[in-house]
């Protein structure tokens, strides 16, 4: 068992890291951006450009690189040519939307736009693309910040110091629509400078176009954090590590509450109504358990909340949150009082899950009990019980066990339902806040986390096969 074992945790690493792959490409393909905004006119170079603070948070976010695979050092001058005077309607009227398209392309291709736009400064014959290709320069020669939360964060920050100075010095290199005819000798000059010094910086070799290839992308600059537990901000420049182990608190209590409870109970009740199978207490059991079935979620937990919570008839729970305000001072007081107001919504989950696993073990137990060993056990004078709880219940429970696959995953999604109706700051309010904020980051995470604990739930359940039920030899 222990080579079966390792062997699924070796598999789950490169199945893993195609799980991210799919989910970051479907989140990546998503309609928007978070904190997408139009073009803006920039005031001192007459390009239509969006804002610094849109590129700085777009190359923060790294939402101006490919998705998968990055083929940008190909583009050519003529094409970059193009784009400039479509963008700035040099040469002809271009259509609103084609001017959008191609601002935002220059602002996305970022230095791999550079070598081009110093042959356009330099030999484009058109003065107005000259003057174009410096101010698109100044943008696209800047250096992106690093991230502070990757290694010593004081170095970073004074990496950081470092390139700011760098960028400022770049806008300068410019001139406005109508400037002095010398204004452009002047900045061509000092681009012509600041290329012989950084040109090496911008003409790739073989090596470093395969890695631009594959590295240079949102996939690989994700995986990279990634490996440093870095999983991102959000558009409000809180870590989402932190707000999502903030979130996972609540999901976890509430969720693990649920599931524990709904075993302790299903397996019993199901085990029951196997052995009186056909009989009018299973009838009437399973009548109550698919009434609860059929219930919706959001109509429980009102209904109790009705019931138990404002007082018709009794008022015996909180009508919401997670726990009182101020908390007890003690620790066996907090406990309690979390205790008192999880109780209707662990209830109200606990109400479907209940249903559904107490049919799985109904139906699992009264297969086994048909099975000609369990006649066999009976006809050598075992007791009922001892033949019920030894034999078939044990071998019973696979279709259960099966379940806790599917079962994990909860722990971190939590019930979007139940936290809205109840008023509690878990993981589904989380991940359905972060979707409408386009919050993708904090969505890929809760996705990434939901699908660890999917792999973990498998193998789970795998490993629980052979410890329920001898037949199974996972070597």
């Amino acid at each position: 068992m222990l080579q079966y074992a390792f062997r699924r945790i070796l598999w789950m690493f490169p199945t893993f890291f195609l799980i991210s792959m799919v989910v970051f490409t479907l989140v990546s393909l998503a309609p928007g951006n978070p904190g997408q905004s139009g073009g803006t006119e920039n005031a001192s170079t007459g390009a239509s450009v969006q804002s610094e603070a849109v590129i700085f948070f777009k190359r923060q976010f790294d939402l101006d690189k490919p998705v998968l695979l990055n083929t940008r050092w190909t583009i050519g001058t003529p094409e970059v040519r193009e784009l400039v005077v479509t963008a700035q309607a040099v040469e002809g009227e271009p259509s609103p939307a084609a001017r959008l398209q191609a601002t935002t392309a220059l602002e996305d291709l970022g230095n791999y736009l550079v070598r081009h736009l110093m042959v356009l400064l330099e030999e484009d014959p058109n003065p107005e693309v000259r003057r174009l290709a410096a101010a698109y320069l100044i943008h696209a020669a800047a250096l992106p910040m690093v991230s502070e939360r990757i290694g010593d964060a004081e170095v970073a920050r004074e990496e950081n110091r470092f390139r700011e100075g760098y960028n400022s010095a770049l806008r300068g290199l410019s001139c406005a629509p109508g400037a002095a005819a010398g204004c452009q000798e002047e900045v061509t000059t000092a681009w012509r400078s600041w290329w012989e010094a950084e040109r090496a910086r911008y003409e790739y070799t073989g090596l470093e176009k395969l890695q631009a290839t594959f590295l240079d992308t949102r996939f690989a600059r994700y995986w990279w954090k990634l490996l440093h537990l870095d999983l991102g901000v959000s558009p409000n420049r809180v870590p989402v590590l932190d707000t999502l182990l903030l979130k996972l608190k609540y999901s976890l209590t509430i969720s693990l509450g649920s599931v524990l409870l709904a075993y302790l109970l299903a397996i019993p009740l199901g085990v029951w109504s196997a052995v009186r199978s056909g009989s009018r207490g299973d009838a009437v059991l399973t009548v109550a358990l698919f009434i609860m079935y059929s219930l919706p979620t959001f109509f429980t937990g009102t209904v109790l909340l009705r019931l138990l919570s404002v007082g018709d008839p009794v008022a015996w729970f909180p009508v919401g949150g997670f726990e009182s305000d101020p908390v007890s001072p003690t620790t066996l007081g907090r406990i309690g009082d979390v205790i008192w107001h999880i109780a209707l919504p662990v209830a109200t989950s606990t109400s479907v899950a209940l249903a559904a696993l107490s049919r799985y073990a109904r139906s699992g137990v009264i297969d086994v009990i048909r099975a000609d060993y369990i006649r066999t056990a009976r006809a050598k004078g075992l007791e009922e019980p001892v033949v019920i709880v030894k034999h078939a219940v044990r071998n019973g429970m696979i279709p259960i066990l099966t379940l806790l696959g599917g079962i994990l995953p909860v722990l971190v999604s939590g019930s979007v339902v139940i936290e809205v109706v109840f008023n509690i700051p878990g993981m589904g309010s989380f991940l359905v806040d972060s979707i409408t904020n386009r919050d993708y980051n904090a969505v890929m995470a809760v996705l990434l986390a939901s699908a660890v604990l999917t792999l973990v739930g498998i193998l789970i359940s795998d490993l629980s096969y052979a410890l329920v039920d001898p037949r199974i030899n996972l070597d």
